[in-house]
């Protein structure tokens, strides 16, 4: 299972409201840096998933090409 962040995400807006709440300004910087975690996971997993559908295109004009033959 690929880790999209969304986890990371949302502890990190828990993380930064209770900061807040609290004027705990450390707990809402350790929110807002989960956050961006979070938010750099979920771009890696989007590549990663385009990277492989253009992968699997390739793979299927190599064999359609093959085919022909």
């Amino acid at each position: 299972m690929t880790d999209t962040g969304k986890v990371d995400k949302a502890v990190g807006k828990v993380e930064e409201t209770t900061g807040d709440i609290t004027n705990n300004d450390k707990l809402k910087n350790k929110g807002l840096l989960k956050q961006a975690e979070g938010k750099v996971k979920e771009v890696s997993s989007e590549i990663k998933e385009k990277t492989e559908e253009i992968v699997d295109d390739v793979k299927d004009k190599f064999k359609e090409h093959d085919d022909k033959k």
